[in-house]
């Protein structure tokens, strides 16, 4: 099992290599609740990786891997009972769109955050993702960019863990 680092200071580390990360725009915090843009702490299995493939190759991964298509959202209403789970867009509830226009999407590592099972108001759409280039906060996720993600993944084997600590 790989244990990737992340800590309250912007940096992630994993196997010896140490690179700057972006965090929730509000910091980390311990008591995590939909909406507040903090990174929840604590040790977050890797569930699978997305991908968009109109715009890269599949990723080199261990982990299982599935394409991003134009339909694919993300739940983050928690009074919805598809909360923190992946939909079918159009969908009744309140939605993440997984197809961005930007490219913060382009490769995502779901994380195990609240998903077993979901817990309503205790956080959703926690990801691992591509960072902002102009360097902006996430909205409560873990960003990297692109070619450290993709090296990160090619290391990535089920069983692995993202764990963000607070010091």
């Amino acid at each position: 099992m790989m244990r990737i680092d992340v800590g309250a200071d912007g940096w992630l580390s994993w196997n010896g290599r140490r690179i700057a990360c972006r965090l929730g725009r509000s910091g980390i915090i311990v008591d995590k609740r939909e909406g507040d843009g903090a990174t929840p702490v604590g040790a977050w299995p890797l569930r699978r990786a997305l991908y968009r493939p109109d715009r890269l190759a599949r990723p080199v991964t261990g982990l299982e891997v599935a394409e991003i298509g134009p339909a694919d959202g993300w739940c983050d209403d928690s009074a919805h009972p598809d909360y923190n789970r992946s939909v079918e867009l159009p969908h009744p509830a309140r939605c993440e769109k997984m197809w961005r226009d930007d490219h913060l999407y382009d490769v995502v590592v779901v994380l195990g955050h609240n998903d077993d099972p979901p817990v309503a108001g205790r956080g959703s759409a926690i990801f691992l993702h591509v960072a902002d280039p102009e360097g902006k906060p996430t909205e409560g996720c873990v960003a990297i960019d692109l070619a450290d993600l993709l090296d990160l993944l090619a290391d990535c084997r089920p069983g692995d863990l993202l764990v963000v600590s607070a010091l």
